[in-house]
């Protein structure tokens, strides 16, 4: 059924893809709502939606019943369908046909070009000898590989149809012989930081995420899952033929609204967060989970579906309505370093200030002629530092916080990999496997789009930590965030894509739920980097070695440079590392390591000989160990992480105390 509107909001339609059947046609789809809040707002809104029911064109389904009546109880979709309607009625005044983003069709091998160059192998469609794609395909697991030899050759196969002339065999590139089977696998045990196989630990360490600190489900199991980064996602996986004929009758039903208590294991390297690798080493963390993530799709059978916008049109001032980076770029000649555009960080430190017990926060709307009026003041008065924020009230923000989410000229998560996120609900039923799924995708955002995500989380983690105040449920604040943040302003849709109304719920909860877990660079990811580096750094060598021109150069430096560094390497004895710390009266320090120590240990040590050092100097407590060079770019080490571990991983490594960028 076609859908025809002018100038309506409607759910995210960049893609066009027809799934099988969806999991919310089914009675018990979703959780009943509490009576207890089935508040008068509710009943109001419940009347705005039935005086558009009956306004609404006969041949246009309405947005309440978009899913037919014996697909879901209506009750449990209300908030959705209620803040559906209110950015309809918002938007209205404020339609903009140039925000907006348009796809064509692709033809048959330009996704899978595309795909080749979006990881970093281009290499393999230009036939050029680049060093960091050959780094980077020494470094894939088994399924990684099949992925990548999956995609070159449909690509090849695209290629020879259409110009018929000699393409680059695959096995020209993965050194594979003709009476073999296919890739050699590569072992699938725990890794350490660089690839090694880790040490038997008799007493793992394990880190809940999601318990005490955010007691976001009353009812959450009892018994916690647990939850490795140490080996790939997709060589876990074991799916047999049972499992997929479960998964086609996937079905989720009201007991499933209590998600299940993750904890992680934290091994002897301890875990690492996105901000804490340089930006050259998360380039490549990009590359690789792409290749995860669609190894792990290939290994269930599903098809990893993704958009191609060919326009884009955004505005290049102003705070609403344009694009993240450019509105970073302003903002950081006001403010060096921000990485929140800094009228969002107002808006919810407004929120956090006024509005986490205010009852129906984010629920209620504020005065749409208010927010409008806001909105334009902002425009204007913002950056001059004139706006009186102590007028805006909580609900206004609250809305004008979900205004600046859904004007960003494209998704939040990404156009291209928005059916992605819509697919992990829909064709996979375990919420671990859907968490897996959902980690690798926060690992493929751009920097802008991944910190302010975290932003906006972290805030939706401390409305829902009130819950008995602001009567929030996780449940409640889900339903009405995904329509912020997975629809768009468009002119049609259909059938299916309101009918994913109910997964980018779900895709909400998890996001909120686990946030802790999505923020953390899987272990293996930060493993298969090192080797990148390792393997670049070897190639560039034995490049050099065959330059004579080079070789001559460095027999000039070996006897100006080299010689006394060679000399200082030996004065230094094996566990032995130098750490260095500017900011300190004492400079450096040498430190024998022992199977016990952690970076927490030299920290300390650092402070106990610096003690006399006045306290003003806040920089000099809130330091963190970083290792630098060797085999990866820059690293802020976790407090627990085991130091001689990291260091036989990576003897070349220097290691530097310094404040941690926030």
């Amino acid at each position: 059924m076609e859908i025809k509107d002018s100038g309506s909001v409607v759910l995210t339609g960049y893609h066009s893809y027809t799934p099988s059947r969806s999991p919310i046609e089914d009675h018990s789809f979703l959780p009943e709502m509490p009576t207890n809040q089935c508040s008068l707002i509710r009943k109001s809104h419940s009347r705005r939606m039935n005086r558009m029911l009956s306004n609404e064109s006969p041949r246009t389904p309405s947005f309440s019943r978009s899913i037919s009546d014996s697909s879901m109880d209506n009750s449990s979709m209300e908030d959705f369908w209620c803040e559906l309607q209110n950015i309809k009625e918002a938007s209205e005044d404020t339609a903009d046909d140039s925000l907006m983003v348009e796809l064509k069709p692709v033809d048959e091998g330009e996704m899978e070009a595309e795909w080749l160059q979006e990881v970093g192998l281009s290499t393999l469609i230009s036939g050029t000898q680049e060093h960091d794609g050959q780094a980077l395909l020494s470094t894939l697991t088994r399924t990684q590989a099949a992925a990548v030899q999956k995609r070159y050759n449909t690509y090849t196969q695209t290629m020879r149809k259409k110009n018929k002339h000699t393409v680059r065999d695959v096995r020209d590139i993965f050194g594979i012989n003709d009476s073999s089977p296919g890739f050699e696998p590569l072992p699938v045990s725990p890794l350490a930081s660089n690839g090694i196989q880790l040490p038997i630990i008799k007493k793992p360490i394990w880190k809940s995420v999601t318990s005490n600190s955010c007691p976001l489900e009353k009812a959450s199991p009892s018994v916690a899952e647990e939850l490795s980064f140490e080996v790939s996602f997709s060589e876990s996986i074991v799916w047999d033929e049972k499992e997929k004929e479960l998964q086609k009758k996937h079905r989720i039903k009201k007991e499933d609204c209590i998600l299940p208590k993750f904890i992680v294991w934290k091994s002897r390297f301890g875990l690492t967060e996105v901000g804490d690798l340089s930006l050259e080493d998360m380039k490549k963390i990009r590359y690789l989970s792409l290749i995860e993530v669609t190894a792990f799709y290939d290994a269930m059978g599903i098809d990893l579906k993704r958009n191609r916008a060919i326009r884009f049109k955004g505005k290049e001032n102003g705070l609403f309505g344009v694009p993240l980076t450019t509105l970073l770029e302003n903002d950081q000649k006001k403010v060096p370093g921000t990485k929140v555009p800094l009228v969002f960080q107002k808006l919810l430190q407004r929120l956090e200030e006024t509005g986490l017990e205010v009852e129906g926060i984010l629920r209620i709307p504020g005065s749409a002629s208010r927010v409008k009026s806001l909105r334009q003041e902002l425009e204007s008065k913002f950056y001059d530092n004139t706006f009186d924020w102590n007028k805006v009230r909580s609900n206004d923000a609250a809305g004008l916080l979900k205004m600046f989410i859904r004007d960003l000229p494209t998704p939040l998560f990404t156009m291209e990999y928005l059916p992605a996120f819509i697919t992990l609900v829909e064709k996979i039923s375990k919420i671990k496997l859907q968490l897996q799924a959902l980690h690798l995708l926060i690992m493929l955002l751009p920097d802008a789009n991944r910190d302010i995500a975290k932003a906006l989380l972290n805030f939706l983690k401390k409305v829902v930590s009130n819950e008995e105040k602001n009567k929030m449920s996780l449940w409640n604040v889900s339903m009405i965030l995904a329509p912020n943040l997975f629809i768009s302003k468009g002119k049609t849709a259909n059938h299916e894509e309101m009918k994913a109304a109910a997964p980018t719920a779900h895709i909400v909860r998890l996001l909120i739920r686990y946030q802790d877990i999505l923020w953390t660079v899987p272990s293996f990811l930060i493993s298969q980097v090192r080797k990148m580096n390792e393997a670049a750094s070897s190639n560039n060598k034995k490049q050099l070695i065959f330059d004579k021109s080079v070789r001559k150069l460095l027999r000039r430096k070996t006897m100006e440079r080299e010689r006394p560094e060679r000399r200082e390497h030996c004065d230094v004895p094996e566990g032995v590392i130098r750490v260095y710390a500017p900011l300190h009266s004492k400079v450096s320090m040498a430190i024998q390591l022992n199977s016990r120590t952690k970076a927490k240990d030299i920290l300390a040590r650092f402070q106990c000989e610096n003690s006399h050092e006045t306290t003003e100097n806040a920089k000099i407590h809130n330091q963190s160990l970083y290792e630098i060079g060797g085999n990866i770019g820059e690293h802020c080490l976790d407090p627990d992480t085991y130091m001689l571990d990291v260091y036989h991983v990576n003897p070349q490594a220097e290691w530097i105390l310094k404040p941690k960028t926030s």
